[in-house]
């Protein structure tokens, strides 16, 4: 089993809608009964990401198909994709950690 940890850096007039990005993509990964959610910092250190997306994952190749097809189709995954990284200020970090 694994977790692919997204990181997201937003600007605080952007945090509300970033949020908003991150539910549909917790909703799309629930669709298809993967277990997600949305991490929202408490408290961070310098270069911490104001946002944060886990999903449970159990292969690699999963991860894999969630990326290019995680809001149903690669078409609406794309726009989606598109669209919040209009208001990132930087490139997503992404983490493969595996559970023991």
């Amino acid at each position: 089993m694994y977790i692919a940890r997204f990181s997201y850096d937003v600007a605080p007039v952007n945090r509300q809608k970033a949020i908003d990005f991150i539910r549909r993509e917790v909703e799309a990964a629930q669709r298809k009964r993967l277990k997600a959610r949305l991490l929202v910092p408490m408290t961070r250190g310098d270069g911490g990401a104001a946002l944060q997306f886990e999903v449970e994952i159990a292969d690699l190749n999963q991860f894999d198909r969630f990326r290019e097809r995680g809001l149903d189709t690669s078409e609406k995954t794309g726009k989606w994709m598109h669209a919040f990284s209009t208001i990132l200020t930087c490139p997503p970090h992404v983490e493969l950690l595996k559970i023991e």
